[in-house]
């Protein structure tokens, strides 16, 4: 696969700081480390805000550990406020809500609204359904605790990138079935969301060459599930497009590039939420791969900021 040809022009100069790589079980702890690092220069080269930014242990799923989270507050909000729960990517086996610090405080200041980011535990330490659940409780806690937040407890969306978005779509599932917390909005940035990508007899010819490809995909969902993707009964909280029904889920924002791995699940997801009746928003960027909005200053990416940001405060506006 040669696709670099088909890169915005602006985005094929990032690809020279995202070398191409195979994730695997010896790989993953340099890659942590990697990452760790990476935030850190992020941390110290980020202008000063007055965004606070409080860590938080909640309570966690039955019998299982605190989960921490990340409280982000608008510094001069008046009266109750959206909320944004959000969950951080990183292939369901790497990342942290620091890794999103920078958006995060982005959206807080756009939206004007409170941001909750989850550590929920990862794969392959921890498999489905630990980390979905992890979600769950952070979404319980939240909405539970809206009003010391300063939160309007009716307009809570959840969202995230990659993983991320593959969770929030699942936690969309698993709070519809459950009917204990409404959700207002939910905000899939290229989510992963079909285990059976990597076992396609016929994968898209020009989509997964940079960044997230077929080799990482298929060991990030090996480590979710705890076994080879693509076998019979996986559950919807774990990849989201075995749900067999999606009608009665919350307004739907889905982005994604046209070279990303997810390009063709993603399509297929907003188009069955559209057929069962869920108001949803998909746009597709040219020329973007996995992860484009890494480069902060392109225009494809300053279009992608703008349509998710404008997409989450219509949802989130007082009705």
């Amino acid at each position: 696969m040669d696709t670099k040809h088909l890169v915005d022009p602006e985005l094929v100069a990032a690809l020279q700081y995202m070398p191409p790589f195979n994730l695997s079980v010896e790989m993953l702890p340099q890659m942590r480390g990697m990452m760790v690092e990476m935030l850190k220069q992020q941390r110290d080269a980020a202008p000063p805000s007055d965004i606070t930014a409080e860590e938080r242990n909640i309570p966690g799923p039955a019998g299982a550990p605190d989960v921490r989270v990340v409280i982000y507050r608008p510094p001069n909000a008046t009266g109750p406020v959206p909320g944004y729960l959000h969950i951080h990517g990183g292939g369901y086996v790497m990342g942290s809500p620091e890794m999103f610090d920078l958006q995060n405080k982005a959206t807080v200041r756009e939206i004007d609204c409170v941001v909750v980011s989850v550590d929920y535990r990862l794969a392959p330490d921890t498999a489905h359904p630990g980390p979905v659940e992890d979600c769950y409780a952070a979404l319980k806690w939240f909405h539970a605790n809206a009003a010391s937040l300063g939160v309007d407890p009716n307009r809570i969306a959840i969202g995230g990138e990659s993983a991320g978005g593959g969770l929030t779509a699942a936690l969309g599932l698993l709070a519809r079935d459950r009917g204990e917390v409404p959700v207002a909005f939910q905000l899939l940035i290229y989510p992963m969301i079909d285990d059976r990508t990597v076992t396609r007899s016929d994968p898209h010819p020009f989509a997964g060459e940079f960044i997230w490809n077929a080799q990482s995909n298929r060991f990030g969902w090996h480590s979710l599930l705890g076994h080879e993707p693509g076998a019979l009964g996986v559950s919807p909280y774990a990849a989201a497009a075995r749900a067999d029904d999606v009608a009665g889920l919350p307004p739907t924002f889905i982005s994604v590039g046209a070279l990303d791995i997810f390009l063709d699940e993603d399509i297929d997801y907003a188009q069955r939420l559209l057929r069962a009746g869920v108001p949803t928003e998909l746009h597709v960027y040219p020329g973007a791969y996995h992860g484009f909005d890494m480069a902060f200053d392109a225009d494809v990416t300053k279009r992608f900021r703008r349509d998710s940001m404008q997409a989450l405060k219509r949802a989130l506006a007082k009705k």
